[in-house]
């Protein structure tokens, strides 16, 4: 891991972009969701201004993070049983990690990517200040079970998608919302139907309170990929198939969520395609729902 350096030691020009990198160096998980939800009020309150055109050398120690969780391939990590206070810890740690990677990810569109509207920094700002709400949900949930974000292994999926989409923007629209954030509206209602049948009736209500939100995320990323693919002239739906495969997207699979992607923005055509991916039922009555994998949580 590359070492972090904390808000402290950045000197940047004055600019809520500039705030933005900074924020997203900070290496304590507490601090950043805390200063990522300070920084979106100072820019609502007109505190903070957008110097559009400005761009930075991109610093080392992207991104700020703690020591742990110690990061391993997804295939490492265990299955999660609801059935046990230990089990429902680590799934609302996966959900945590998910959530701290959601900040950095909203934070470097903020930062990184030049010479777009104002509107475009807002709305990202705001879904970092969302994700840093969602952390520190989790991370109040987790400690009522005597755990701490840390505590258990985690994946870096999240953030590897975004290191590979770090020179273009409109393939981190294509691929970062809208396919690995987007799997979120999948997988949620699965996973809140296990706590709920588990008893678990505080993480299932987190679980209402991010699905709610995560649809106005990717929502927003779609706006910003069709705003991208117009400006561009390009076809969205054949651009993203092509940006799919040259940054090796994952592939995706159902069950889908389709009320959620709808409302997310995902137009019929898209809805049209992955109802071809939707996986077929079994024969036998005893068949149940496939349960979300490790990387969709």
């Amino acid at each position: 891991m590359r070492p972090a350096v904390p808000v402290s030691a950045v000197s940047l020009p004055s600019c809520a972009r500039s705030d933005a990198l900074a924020i997203l160096r900070e290496y304590d998980p507490a601090v950043k969701a805390h200063a990522a939800q300070a920084l979106h009020a100072r820019v609502v309150d007109g505190g903070a201004q957008w110097d559009l055109q400005l761009v930075f050398d991109e610093p080392p120690g992207l991104p700020g993070r703690p020591q742990r969780p110690e990061l391993v391939e997804p295939r490492k990590l265990g299955r999660r049983s609801m059935q046990s206070e230990e089990g429902r810890a680590v799934l609302l740690h996966a959900l945590a990690h998910i959530e701290f990677n959601a900040i950095n990810l909203a934070l470097d569109a903020v930062w990184r990517f030049a010479g777009m509207p104002g509107a475009f920094y807002a709305d990202w700002l705001k879904v970092a200040a969302e994700e840093a709400h969602h952390f520190s949900l989790l991370s109040a949930r987790l400690a009522e079970f005597g755990h701490a974000y840390g505590d258990f292994p985690a994946h870096d999926g999240l953030w590897e998608m975004c290191d590979r989409t770090r020179a273009d923007v409109l393939a981190r629209m294509a691929l970062v919302p809208r396919t690995l954030e987007a799997r979120g509206l999948d997988a949620s209602p699965p996973i809140r139907a296990r706590l709920q049948q588990a008893g678990d009736h505080a993480s299932a209500a987190i679980l209402d309170v991010i699905l709610r939100d995560e649809i106005g995320h990717v929502l927003i990323g779609n706006r910003w990929f069709r705003y991208l693919c117009e400006r561009a002239q390009v076809d969205p739906h054949s651009t993203y198939r092509r940006l799919a495969d040259e940054y090796h997207a994952p592939k995706l699979r159902g069950p889908f969520n389709f009320d959620a992607r709808r409302a997310a923005g995902f137009d019929e055509a898209e809805l049209a395609a992955l109802a071809g991916l939707e996986p077929q039922p079994e024969p036998s009555p005893q068949s149940t729902p496939p349960r979300p994998s490790d990387d969709e949580v």
